[in-house]
């Protein structure tokens, strides 16, 4: 089995190893469990590990300039502000609107698989709430006018909009021509407004749980995981903030003196 993992590891790369060893793992788990095998080889090897690749962060203005080269800019303002993946946002139902709150619950994902789009619960088959900014009130109101509540709000209220294709899809050619008048501009997905929301809900001072629930993390932990980068400008802070906080409280000044 290790000379399995060996030999796939020269020619694949670490995503696509720890997916074939996941699995045979998994079959042999079922192996075990029926005691068709006595134990499970593939368990307690070596594996490669993944080299994270960096999250590109837009800033607003940043994302002010994709909107509004973007064929759809509200759907691409409403993923960098909310940080819904694709198929959570397009799988969306004006029912799903509360437009006094400015929330929206994540009820429904829609996930294109083998050409066509199925509806099924989110990743983490939980419902959640989710706000978005009051700047996009109106715009979102837009979207639910003429609408019945069983309608989608994105797109024709009918038909599920698909992910754009990554080469000659709109997204793609908005980006492009961000580019094409920046390019210090970074090479961005739809799913990477999933991190420019992470990024700007932090740098606005949500805390980890806040983050969590927005973006439907199983964990906090999780959170921290995947955006430590994001959380390390928060230490800089912190001993500023305790002199501060202590300044405040006035407390008597207890250290010896020289």
């Amino acid at each position: 089995m290790q000379d399995w993992v060996a030999e796939l590891s020269r020619d694949r790369a670490a995503t696509t190893v720890l997916r074939a060893h996941g699995v045979l793992a998994a079959v042999l788990d079922v192996a075990v469990k029926y005691r068709r095998v006595s134990r499970n080889v593939a368990r307690g090897v070596a594996l490669p590990r993944k080299v994270p690749k960096s999250k590109p962060y837009l800033t607003h203005e940043q994302v002010a300039a994709l909107a509004a080269a973007a064929t759809y800019p509200v759907l691409v303002l409403f993923l960098a502000y909310t940080g819904l993946r694709w198929g959570e946002a397009t799988g969306l139902r004006v029912k799903h609107v509360d437009a006094l709150r400015r929330r929206v619950s994540v009820q429904e994902n829609a996930v294109l698989v083998g050409g066509v789009v199925h509806v099924g619960t989110p990743k983490t088959h939980e419902a959640r709430s989710v706000p978005y900014p009051a700047f996009l009130s109106l715009e979102i109101a837009r979207l639910c006018e003429g609408k019945r509540r069983e309608d989608l709000l994105f797109g024709d209220g009918v038909t599920h909009m698909r992910l754009p294709n990554s080469v000659r899809g709109w997204f793609a050619f908005a980006v492009k021509r961000v580019r094409e008048a920046d390019d210090e501009f970074p090479r961005v997905t739809p799913h990477d407004l999933r991190h420019t929301a992470a990024s700007l809900a932090i740098s606005a001072g949500a805390n980890v749980k806040a983050v969590q629930r927005m973006l439907g993390h199983a964990s906090a932990s999780m959170t921290l995981d995947t955006y430590a980068d994001l959380f390390d400008d928060d230490l800089d802070g912190v001993a500023d903030a305790l002199d501060q906080a202590r300044r405040a409280a006035v407390v008597a000044e207890v250290l010896p003196r020289a």
